[in-house]
Formats: structure tokens, C-alpha cells, sequence
């Protein structure tokens, strides 16, 4: 190697740090070394967790809360397929993510190498781009790629693995210069578009706007509430559209989403696919005429017929709306914006008795009634269970973007500690509060390890029914009984986390609660709060899934 070469980890670094990546997150593997003598001379911080896909999850977890690329290294064989769940949940949530896959040695391929196996294949249908380096020099132009498809709209993963003998031998540095990826300044929707959108919502009583994750990554949060400002229309948000509209603001809705949906003569919908979270589309009047905002094209066809489509960067494109829409049937709208807010404060009242139930074990919502009054405004909830998360999601309110982090629709288990993880260190000043079914510890509870490790002082709090609930109580009311949906109960993961050098306390009464909180809140260690919670108190839903 001559001074003017540098072995393939230190060009990947340097080429990850000139796009402004901070933070690698992995486990550590032999086919790596390289990679991580690149990024120890280059100053990117290695995060190194119990499991790679807490490692891919930590990865996805940098994204969601930063708008930013997350990286994460993933060793040959093994390391790869263990971080295929994080991969998939990252396709379906369309997070910006690369991923690094180490690999057996190319001149050596097909002999029975140590983890030998052909990524490619099963990582192709989940990422927008996955390739193998085939030497050295093209390791640096391979991240710009990777990096450029998966900021560009929609988001998504992108994978690159790297041959032990490619990433370990020199090359002369690629000096080209990086160029930021910053889709959402482009072009919006063209002029057709917007005015066939403009024509509807001039005409609309009763306009509502349904805005999703696809507002999030498209940076149109602000012109989003600016559009519902001059519209006079009730916002709702699902995924990371949370927050995209503060939970306080006056058009924000929440309780009053089915009656709205059901109401509403014509709606947007921002950011947000027909899916089985809107019912397919059924979650709107059979006769509302549906606007559809997104950056891009969907890639799959609508369940259901829409009357109007804008693709293009959201900014420009809900700006070009404002303008061409006017404020319309001001009367109407103000009459029904009115009725709603009515509703909405009917079910919050309805609320309350829940949230100072005094039963123990405790009711779900008597966990949230005393979290809500310790969470600072631009706290980050994770939400990482079934029933339990269940009531989160209709109880918490977030007020900034990015300040609530869930599964999405992939509903993968496991994914909060690795987000909880990337949410710290991000975020370092901020409360990060992770909640946590019981069934859903068991899939990364040792990762307290790797927050003990690193110093990163979250709050979890684990509702403990000793049960599967999302599966139990449904499948009693189908059948009569149940199977394989009981866990041992009152385990003690508080107990786990202080071994893992954490801190943890049982709460079995609500009178204990609120103390527990507070000193979980004040530790600065990782900290667990085990909420036994009762196993016959069942969130409200209706099946919505196929």
C-alpha cells in the first residue's frame, strides 16, 4: 500500500463521513475489521450491540428520529440474515438506511469459506439497492449510489456487502466531491394535478387531511399545516406524521378520526397508503372524493378509486395546493370543525376514569395516566408491544415530528431497543421512553446490556400481563380457549435489567407507580419500571388486516 492508497475500510469511512454519517452501529465480526479500522481513524463512533438486528433496528431507529441516514455494519452469513427483519420493517416504513454486509473472500468463493453465502438473492426484494463490491477502488462510488437510492424518494434500505480480500486491500482515494441527496426541495406535483386536486377542495364542506409517514420523510410538516390553516381542515396523522402537526394545535384531531374520515366530502391523503390502517380505503365515505399527496408514485395500485393524484416533492406540491385552494365554504367548514371538536372532547372526558383507575394489577391506562403528566413536550416515545403499545398510540400526544417511533406496518417485535438506542445518542438531551409489552422484551431485553454499556439513560416502562394479548383474547373469543398465548407470570425483568447494570422496580399497585417513575426518570442509568398490568383488559379494535 503507498502513502497515496488506502485499504477499503478506511475509504468507506471516509466516504461515509463525507456524508455526514456519525455513528455506525453493528456487532462485532472478523469480516468487519477492516470497516472498523476505517471508521476508528475516520472518528465514526462504533455502537456495538447483543444482536445484529438490534444493530439494523438502531440503524433504522438513527432515521426515524433524524431525517438522516443510519448505518449499520452486519458480519458475512449469520450477521447478514439476523438483521433481514430490521431490513424488511425499514422497506415497508420506507427508512432511509444502509446497510454493510461483510462477506467471505472473493478468491476463495465457493470453497467452503467460514459464512459463505450469497447475500444478494434474499436481500434484493427488501432494499432499493444491494450489490457486492468487486474490488477496492469502487467501494467509494458504491456508497455514493447506496446512499443517493436510499434518501431518494421513496425512502428505503439500500445494502452493499464487501468481500473480506476486496475491503482489506488498497486503492487510490475517489477525491469526487459528495453532493447532498435533498429530494424534498425539488419539483412538486405538476400544474394539472394541483388544479384538479384545488377544483375538489374549493368545493368541500367538509375537507379533512389523513397525513402519514410519507410527510415525515418529505419535510412537509410545516406547508401541511400551513394547507390546513387556509382549508380549515381537521388533521390526522398515523406512523411518523405524529407530531407533524403539534397534538395541541387547533386543527389537530385524534378520538374523532372515524366519524371525520366517514364524514368528510373530499379528503387528502398525505403521505399515507390505502392500507389496512385506513381499512383500504373503506375508512373514508364510500362518495369522498380522495386526493392522494405523495412524493412518489405508489407501487402498488390504490385499493379503491381516487379522484385526484400529486406526485412531486410535498413542500412545492401542498404550497401549489394552498394557493390554488382558497378557504372555500368557510361556514360550513367552521360549523363542522365545531361538531367534531365536541366529539373529541367527549372521549377525552370519557378517558379519565381509565386513567385513575385504581385496580391492581393495573389498567393499561392508569400506567399512561400517571407517564402523561411526567413527559417534557418534545419527549421520544418507542412504542414496542401489541395491546399494551395499543393504548399508547390513542393516549400519548406528540408535538414535535420524529418524537414517536413505533414498529409501522410491518409490526416487527424487537425493534425498540435498537430505536431507543439511536433515539439517546441522537437525542442526548431529551427524555426517550420505551415501552414494552412482556412478550416484546423477550425478543431484545438483553440489549439492556448494550445501553449499560454505552451509557444511555433510557426510561422503559413494561406492561406485564403474563399473556400474548393481541392474540390471546381474540382467539378466546373465536374459539372458546387459546394456545401458546401465556407467558410465565409476574417475571421479573426489572430483576434482568439491574444484573444487566441497569436499574429496575416492580410496580404492583398504582399508588407505587408514580414514585417509581420518577426515580427511574432521575437514575440516569437504564432504567426498567415492570408494571404488572391485568391480563383481562383487552384494547378495543376492529380487524382490519386482510
Amino acid at each position: 500500500m503507498t502513502e497515496q492508497e488506502l485499504h477499503g475500510g478506511r475509504l468507506l469511512a471516509r466516504r461515509l463521513r463525507a456524508h455526514g454519517v456519525s455513528k455506525l452501529f453493528t456487532l462485532s465480526g472478523g469480516h468487519l475489521f477492516s470497516i472498523y479500522d476505517g471508521c476508528r481513524a475516520e472518528g465514526i463512533e462504533l455502537v456495538d450491540t447483543r444482536h445484529e438486528q438490534t444493530a439494523a433496528f438502531a440503524a433504522e431507529g438513527w432515521s426515524k428520529v433524524t431525517r438522516e441516514l443510519g448505518v449499520c455494519a452486519l458480519t458475512a452469513g449469520p450477521g447478514v440474515t439476523n438483521g433481514l427483519s430490521a431490513i424488511a420493517s425499514a422497506s415497508q416504513n420506507g427508512s432511509p438506511m444502509l446497510v454493510l454486509g461483510g462477506r467471505a473472500p472473493a478468491w476463495r468463493w465457493g470453497q467452503g469459506s467460514l459464512q459463505e453465502i450469497d447475500h444478494i438473492p434474499f436481500v434484493r426484494p427488501l432494499a432499493k439497492f444491494a450489490v457486492t463490491a468487486t474490488a477496492p477502488g469502487e467501494i467509494q462510488g458504491l456508497i455514493d449510489d447506496a446512499v443517493t437510492a436510499a434518501l431518494s424518494p421513496r425512502c428505503g434500505p439500500a445494502f452493499i456487502d464487501f468481500p473480506l480480500d476486496v475491503v482489506f486491500s488498497p486503492a487510490a482515494e475517489d477525491n469526487a466531491e459528495v453532493r447532498a441527496v435533498e429530494p424534498w426541495l425539488g419539483p412538486g406535483a405538476g400544474s394539472d394535478a394541483v388544479e384538479r386536486a384545488a377544483a375538489l377542495l374549493r368545493d368541500a364542506e367538509r375537507p379533512v387531511i389523513m397525513a402519514g409517514s410519507g410527510l415525515y420523510w418529505g419535510h412537509g410538516e410545516r406547508h401541511l399545516v400551513e394547507l390546513a390553516e387556509t382549508l380549515r381542515a381537521p388533521v390526522f396523522v398515523n406512523g411518523l406524521g405524529r407530531g407533524c402537526i403539534p397534538a395541541d394545535h387547533e386543527l389537530a384531531f385524534a378520538r374523532a378520526r372515524g366519524t371525520a374520515l366517514k364524514q368528510a366530502d373530499v379528503a387528502i391523503v398525505a403521505g399515507v397508503p390505502l392500507d389496512f390502517r385506513l381499512a383500504f380505503g373503506d375508512a373514508f365515505a364510500s362518495d369522498a372524493h380522495l386526493i392522494v399527496v405523495d412524493c412518489v408514485e405508489p407501487d402498488r395500485s390504490h385499493p379503491r378509486a381516487v379522484a385526484a393524484e400529486c406526485y412531486g416533492a410535498l413542500p412545492a406540491t401542498l404550497t401549489a395546493l394552498r394557493s390554488a385552494s382558497g378557504d372555500g365554504a368557510a361556514a360550513e367548514r367552521e360549523r363542522w370543525l365545531g361538531s367534531l371538536r365536541e366529539l373529541e372532547a367527549e372521549a377525552r372526558a370519557k378517558e379519565a376514569a381509565g386513567l385513575g383507575d385504581a385496580r391492581g394489577p393495573l389498567h393499561p391506562m392508569r400506567v399512561y395516566g400517571e407517564l402523561l403528566q411526567m413527559l417534557d413536550r418534545d419527549a421520544i416515545v418507542i412504542g414496542d408491544g401489541g395491546d399494551f403499545v395499543s393504548f399508547a398510540g390513542r393516549l400519548i400526544d406528540s408535538y414535535e415530528p420524529g418524537c414517536w417511533l413505533d414498529p409501522g406496518p410491518y409490526g416487527c417485535l424487537g425493534s425498540g431497543p435498537g430505536y431507543a438506542l439511536a433515539a439517546k445518542l441522537a437525542r442526548p438531551d431529551r427524555q426517550v421512553v420505551l415501552l414494552l409489552g412482556d412478550g416484546a422484551f423477550g425478543f431484545a431485553g438483553l440489549e439492556f446490556d448494550t445501553l449499560a454499556r454505552h451509557g444511555v439513560g433510557i426510561v422503559a416502562v413494561v406492561g406485564n400481563n403474563g399473556i400474548w394479548g393481541l392474540e390471546k383474547h381474540p382467539m378466546e373469543q373465536l374459539y372458546g380457549y387459546s394456545v401458546v398465548a401465556d407467558l410465565r407470570p409476574e417475571t421479573r425483568y426489572d430483576q434482568i435489567v439491574e444484573v444487566l447494570g441497569g436499574h429496575g422496580e416492580l410496580v404492583r399497585d398504582p399508588g407505587e407507580l408514580r414514585p417509581a417513575l420518577e426515580r427511574a426518570f432521575a437514575d440516569g442509568r437504564p432504567s426498567l419500571v415492570n408494571v404488572l398490568t391485568d391480563p383481562d383488559v383487552a384494547y378495543p379494535r376492529r380487524a382490519n388486516l386482510a
